[in-house]
């Protein structure tokens, strides 16, 4: 709408009633129809792919209390460039089980006709995610597009699972945490006490003022609090002498113990931002990354540090619980990586797994590569003569 559209929309003293109703009116109906246009263009986009592999995420609105899900698009464009695309953003009411979850997703597809390219499908390890994937994956297979039948379809989140890891390692300190918590709680929570503790600073000559204030759901924004916090430490005991109501100051004990859980989640924090990009191709990177996690927990396991060992150890019964089975997809696009190859399995399987189910997973992977191949084969095959019968009947209508 144009700045002059808008400004004949604006209210008077005597119609602003019947004025804000046009405008809204007018507001709902312009925003459908580029709705409607960028629709339309996405679907002639989607046209020209031949696969797509999909993210899907649940959650509920807390103020609302309404369950929501979201479904992305992940594909290569004709240009061979990556591209990602929210496709819905939609109402799913309760109950929210696997066949409930696996009907939306379907009507969705169908909506974008592209349930006949759907490749691999990304979820959460939540229990009603694995019945919907066994009734997606039925579904694909019987227009015989799913490739490998099957075995590269369902792929579990690597982020949320690192999250499940960290979350359950950070039950150990979660006094500690919360004692964190509350003092950048306290301090943001009035003007003239984050004045004072910026004196206090100042002081210190600290360059960093800022207190970060976490997300109790997402660990990395509790890695980000304590990084924050960790820079204050002295400022911290000195504040709560010129404030008798500030009751929750960490200690020197618990202050040393968040220095070294910083020091093993700086590890996962970054694994985590490399997993979770979305403008570049990341697949080749999970297999490295994980078995970097791996060393890391089997390094801290044998700690002679108690608080260390004992928080690691929480973690890694997470990690093999996730990763105790090969991830096929993981591992493939590892091998993919022309700077990997097949070597890289014969350096991190043997960290990941028992050295005969490394050796048997290696055969695994390596057997669906060479799967993989002669299913592109074929379909370049067909390809092929068709274009090959093509140039014949057109040679022969110029002879």
């Amino acid at each position: 709408m144009k700045q002059e559209q808008l400004i004949n929309f604006m209210p008077s003293d005597k119609s602003a009633g019947a004025n804000h109703s046009e405008f809204v009116s007018a507001l709902h109906n312009d925003s459908f129809k580029v709705y409607d246009i960028e629709k339309k263009k996405l679907k002639a986009l989607l046209k020209t792919v031949d696969r797509i592999s999909l993210t899907t995420d649940l959650w509920r609105s807390r103020p609302q209390k309404i369950e929501y899900m979201v479904l992305t698009a992940h594909f290569v464009d004709p240009q061979w460039k990556l591209q990602k695309r929210v496709l819905n953003f939609v109402h799913l009411p309760p109950p929210r089980k696997g066949p409930n979850i696996a009907d939306c997703i379907l009507t969705c597809l169908r909506e974008w006709e592209i349930e006949d390219k759907i490749f691999t499908i990304s979820v959460d390890n939540a229990t009603a995610n694995d019945s919907c994937i066994q009734i997606l994956k039925d579904n694909f297979a019987s227009n015989g597009r799913l490739l490998c039948n099957g075995r590269l379809f369902h792929v579990r989140c690597c982020a949320h699972i690192l999250n499940i890891m960290v979350q359950h390692g950070l039950q150990q300190v979660k006094s500690i945490i919360e004692r964190v918590h509350d003092s950048v709680d306290f301090l943001n929570s009035s003007e003239a006490r984050l004045k004072r503790f910026g004196e206090l600073v100042s002081q210190y000559n600290l360059q960093s003022r800022k207190l970060v204030l976490e997300c109790k759901t997402r660990w990395n924004s509790t890695y980000d609090m304590l990084d924050c916090a960790i820079k204050f430490r002295k400022v911290f005991p000195r504040y709560a002498l010129h404030d008798n109501s500030y009751d929750c100051c960490p200690d020197d004990d618990e202050w040393e113990k968040i220095e070294k859980l910083l020091q093993d989640l700086k590890v996962f924090k970054d694994t985590t931002n490399i997993i979770s990009g979305s403008e570049y191709p990341t697949s080749n990177l999970f297999l490295t990354e994980v078995h970097r996690v791996k060393v890391l927990l089997d390094q801290k396991a044998e700690s002679p540090d108690d608080f260390v060992k004992s928080m690691v150890q929480n973690m890694k019964q997470r990690f093999d619980k996730y990763w105790g089975e090969c991830n096929m997809l993981m591992s493939i696009g590892a091998v993919l990586d022309p700077r990997l190859k097949l070597r890289v399995l014969e350096i991190t399987f043997p960290k990941l797994f028992p050295s005969h189910v490394a050796r048997e997973n290696i055969s695994k992977v390596r057997e669906l590569i060479y799967q993989l191949y002669d299913e592109y084969v074929r379909m370049h095959s067909s390809f092929t003569d068709e274009e090959s019968s093509e140039c014949e009947v057109a040679s022969s209508v110029v002879e």
